[in-house]
């Protein structure tokens, strides 16, 4: 998937015992931020290693201190065997399979289990929470797989393999995407490789923060998305000949819903001042109404917006959180819980690939109508320049529907479909990583959607000359064209159009290009 909107400028972020945020796991995980630990946080994190260590020789056994793991903690681990205890559960959960796990993904689970070991809760030493902010600011990327987490007891194989790099095993990328083994990128960055002690193998592995950084980088994505999908939508409208009378301001007031308001707000602003628009105004126009997929574009984005909030403010309660078990409370408790139970992330990762879904949907629905001579108010069929020889972008959208498709079947949601494990013992599971994977591709996927109705709109819009389109859209179809040929013409490859569509969308082209004319967008 390409990099959404512009990069950062924050050139490193500070991580201390409160909360980071989903801009802080952008700059870090996307656009290569180093990474501090806060004073206030190394010695919070001493604190709690302190109460760790107290209890190391205490004859009550305490999980995760001197017992073994899960259907395992039973067993009594004496004082000789912990270190080998800690490196054998870190080498034994790095049991991923399957294709690498993207370098943002990683570097965003990383800064997330580094935010928790900073709270103090976990008991960790300090020169282990010191490695992995090295490891962030070397640009040291372990190799995580596809497969591995079921969402509970934390994204357990692969923060294990995050775990794993820190002690000098398994492979690693470098900053320039090297594959090495970690003993030589540690070894060649000044990097002390990490010997578990204590309580320090099940801290680094227990917690939902792959579920939750990929959970911020889709929030941050669909944020800009779902901007793009008001412009597509009003270059659609107008194409196709739409009225722009039921965005007005007071028939959405009727129906206070803040997302929905702020979509009929961009589309009225985007299609201010449009000659194709005026030139229909009048009592000649026999259409009474638009079809549900112009005329309802703000309530179905309002809603998508609307739910992205709410997953914002799920997130925002994570990354507030200090997810690990058992967990040293402020009072100096050590303590088993549960929550690193992924539920209130997977709930959320799935909502969100059924907003990706819906609007994408909707604008594929868009596309069609601009292609059928039927319903798109006098352009040619498929906008092709001679329709029978040329086929023009009838296949662009085929192309389109196939993702809106495979769409549908990403917002079945994972998070109902918990298999149990461990001899019964993590008997209910989130699949919160499963249901993260897929709203990736869902992301990725209703980017290229929209890229392709923005094609599709900006030859309709052409091909209503010499009526000239809004400011804003005009300038939307410039900067298409420094990416794609938008001309209207015979048929060509159409392929890099779409692909350079694609990149004006996901690079920022787009909503740059209009808030040059209408000012920040809602």
């Amino acid at each position: 998937m390409n990099q959404l909107a512009p990069a950062t400028d924050v050139s490193a972020v500070t991580v201390g015992t409160g909360p980071l945020t989903i801009d802080d796991v952008v700059a870090v995980a996307r656009h290569g931020a180093r990474v501090e630990l806060s004073a206030e946080a190394e010695s919070e994190i001493a604190r709690s290693r302190a109460v760790i260590e107290a209890l190391a020789d205490d004859t009550v056994p305490h999980y995760g201190v001197s017992t073994g793991f899960g259907a395992l903690a039973t067993r009594h681990i004496p004082t000789p065997l912990r270190a080998q205890l800690q490196r054998s559960l870190v080498r034994s959960h790095a049991a991923g399979t399957g294709p690498e796990v993207e370098r943002e993904v990683v570097r965003a689970l990383m800064l997330l289990r580094l935010s928790t070991l900073a709270t103090g809760r976990t008991g960790v030493r300090l020169e282990t929470a010191r490695a992995y902010a090295a490891l962030l600011s070397a640009g040291i990327t372990p190799v995580v797989h596809e497969f591995g987490s079921l969402g509970c007891s934390g994204d357990l194989a692969p923060l294990s393999h995050c775990a794993l790099a820190v002690m000098g095993e398994g492979p690693v990328r470098l900053a320039d995407g090297t594959l090495t083994d970690a003993a030589t990128a540690l070894r060649d960055n000044g990097i002390e490789p990490v010997v578990l002690a204590e309580k320090e193998g099940l801290a680094l592995i227990n917690g939902t923060d792959g579920m939750l950084g990929m959970l911020a980088l889709a929030i941050h994505d669909l944020r800009h998305l779902l901007k793009v999908a008001d412009v597509s939508a009003a270059m659609s409208v107008e194409g196709l000949l739409g009225t722009d009378d039921v965005f007005a301001a007071d028939l959405h007031a009727l129906r206070p819903q803040p997302g929905q308001a702020a979509s009929a707000a961009n589309i009225l602003a985007i299609m201010a001042g449009s000659p194709i628009r005026e030139s229909h105004r009048t009592d000649q126009c026999t259409r009474v109404q638009d079809a549900y997929s112009l005329r309802c574009a703000p309530q179905v984005h309002g809603g998508a917006r609307d739910t992205v909030e709410h997953a914002t403010r799920v997130a925002d309660a994570e990354l507030a959180s200090a997810v690990d078990n058992p967990v040293v409370t402020p009072d100096g408790r050590v303590e088993s819980n549960g929550n690193f139970h992924g539920a209130p992330v997977a709930y959320v990762l799935d909502f969100l690939a059924i907003v990706a879904a819906d609007v994408a949907s909707m604008a594929e629905r868009r596309t069609d109508r601009f292609l059928d001579q039927a319903r798109n108010h006098g352009l040619p069929p498929f906008l092709a320049d001679d329709p029978g020889v040329d086929s023009g972008l009838m296949i662009a959208q085929y192309t389109q529907a196939a993702m809106v498709s495979e769409l549908k079947r990403l917002a079945v949601p994972a998070s109902v479909d918990s298999i149990p494990s461990s001899a019964m013992q993590e008997d209910h599971v989130s699949m919160g990583w499963s249901g993260a994977r897929k709203l990736r591709r869902s992301v990725d996927a209703l980017g290229r959607v929209l890229a392709i109705e923005l094609l599709t709109a900006a030859r309709g819009i052409r091909l209503r000359a010499p009526l000239e389109p809004a400011p804003a859209t005009g300038a939307v179809i410039a900067a298409l064209h420094k990416r794609a040929d938008v001309t209207p013409g015979p048929d060509r490859f159409l392929a890099p159009d779409i692909e350079g569509a694609y990149a004006a969308v996901t690079g920022g082209d787009v909503l740059a290009a209009v808030e040059s004319v209408t000012g920040p967008l809602r």
